[in-house]
C-alpha cells in the first residue's frame, strides 16, 4: 500500500510538473502574423508615433503622465494605463503592441537624434508584459508582418537599418546607412535614400532586396500601394509635391516651406515653416481649400480615426481637433491613472 502511494505521489508529481511546463510553453508562446500587417500610419511615425490606432483602440504617450503607455477608445473613452514605459514610435498588431522606451526622454522634446533612446520593447495585449526585444538605442521603428525594421545605435557604427523578429530573435544589420522605415504599404517600405541624391527607393521585406522606383530629391516620403507619393522636395525649400510613382507628372500641391506634415484620407495636415508666422495648416490632397488651423510652431502631428492631435514645440502641450471637421484646438488632457500600491 505504501509503495503505490509513493508511486502515485510521483505520478502526480510527474503529471503536474508536465502540466506546467506545457501552461509555460503555450502561455509564453508568440503568436505570429499571416500577413504583412503595417503597424502604424507613415504620417504617424514620421511625427514620433505618439498615437497608435488598431481595431478602434488607440495606443498612445499619455502627456498628463510622462508619456507614458497608455490606450483609449478612438473617441477617447475608456483610459487604461499599460505600462511605465515613456515611449515613442508605437505600433501595433492584434496581439502585441510595439514602441520604443525612452524612460530619460523629456516628455516636451522629441529630439530624435539626441540617442538618450532605450529599447525597442514589445507589450502583450493581454496582460501588459512588456519584453525588451533590442535594448540599443533605437528610432524609427516599424512593424511589417512578423518583422520591426528600425534605426539601431551604437558607438561602433552610429545609425544603422536593423530588422528583427516580432519574438526577439533574428536581430539582422540591413544597410550601413539610415533609411526611414515609416512608409510601409504590405511588404514594402519606401524610403528617400540618404547617401545619393534623395531618390525614392523601395525596400521588399520578403527578399530584403532595394531599389530605386523614381527620380527626384525628396525627403520623407509617403507612398501607397497604387503608387500615389507625396513627399517635401529638397530642391524647392520643402515644398510639398505629389506624383505617382509609376506615371510621373509631379505637383507642387504647396509652396509653404515645410518642417512636418500628415496624409491622411483626402487631406495633409503640415507645419509650416516662416520666421514671421509659422502656422498648423491643412490641405487637400489634390492641392485645393488650403488653410491655417492655428498659428504658432506645432511639432508630431499624429492622425486617428477621430482626432488630429499636435504637440507645442515650445511648451510641449499636446492639442486636438476632430478628423471630421478640423477647427479650433483643444487641449488633450486625458488624466492619469496612479499606480496601484
Amino acid at each position: 500500500m505504501r509503495k503505490f502511494m509513493i508511486r502515485a505521489l510521483i505520478v502526480l508529481i510527474f503529471l503536474g510538473c508536465t502540466g506546467l511546463f506545457v501552461y509555460k510553453h503555450f502561455s509564453s508562446r508568440i503568436i505570429f502574423n499571416t500577413n504583412y500587417i503595417n503597424g502604424n500610419t507613415a504620417g504617424n511615425l514620421y511625427n514620433a508615433g505618439l498615437f497608435c490606432e488598431n481595431n478602434g483602440v488607440v495606443f498612445f504617450a499619455n502627456p498628463d503622465d510622462e508619456n507614458r503607455l497608455y490606450s483609449m477608445d478612438a473617441n477617447g473613452g475608456n483610459l487604461k494605463k499599460l505600462c511605465n514605459d515613456t515611449v515613442m514610435y508605437i505600433n501595433a498588431d492584434s496581439h502585441y503592441v510595439y514602441y520604443v522606451r525612452d524612460n530619460d526622454l523629456s516628455a516636451a522634446g522629441h529630439n530624435f537624434f539626441s540617442f538618450h533612446n532605450n529599447s525597442l520593447c514589445r507589450l502583450d495585449r493581454k496582460d501588459s508584459h512588456v519584453t525588451v526585444l533590442d535594448p540599443d538605442p533605437c528610432l524609427y521603428a516599424s512593424l511589417i508582418g512578423n518583422y520591426i525594421y528600425y534605426l539601431h545605435y551604437d558607438t561602433e557604427t552610429a545609425t544603422t537599418l536593423y530588422k528583427i523578429k516580432i519574438d526577439g530573435t533574428e536581430r539582422t544589420k540591413l544597410s550601413d546607412t539610415y533609411q526611414f522605415t515609416c512608409s510601409s504599404d504590405g511588404q514594402y517600405f519606401y524610403y528617400n535614400n540618404m547617401s545619393t541624391d534623395g531618390s525614392i527607393w523601395i525596400y521588399d521585406t520578403a527578399t530584403d532586396s532595394t531599389y530605386q522606383v523614381y527620380s527626384c530629391n525628396s525627403y520623407k516620403p509617403t507612398v501607397s500601394g497604387d503608387g500615389n507619393a507625396y513627399y517635401l522636395d529638397v530642391d524647392q525649400n520643402n515644398a510639398l509635391v505629389h506624383t505617382n510613382i509609376h506615371t510621373g507628372n509631379p505637383t507642387v500641391l504647396t509652396t509653404d516651406s515645410i518642417d512636418t506634415y500628415n496624409v491622411y484620407g483626402s487631406y495633409i495636415y503640415y507645419q509650416r515653416y516662416d520666421k514671421e508666422s509659422p502656422a498648423l495648416c491643412m490641405i487637400k490632397n489634390d492641392g485645393s481649400n488650403a488653410r491655417e488651423l492655428a498659428l504658432g510652431t506645432y511639432s508630431c502631428i499624429n492622425v486617428t480615426s477621430y482626432y488630429i492631435y499636435f504637440t507645442d514645440y515650445f511648451t510641449g502641450q499636446v492639442y486636438y481637433t476632430p478628423t471630421s471637421n478640423p477647427g479650433e484646438l483643444t487641449r488633450f488632457s486625458p488624466g492619469r491613472i496612479e499606480d496601484k500600491k
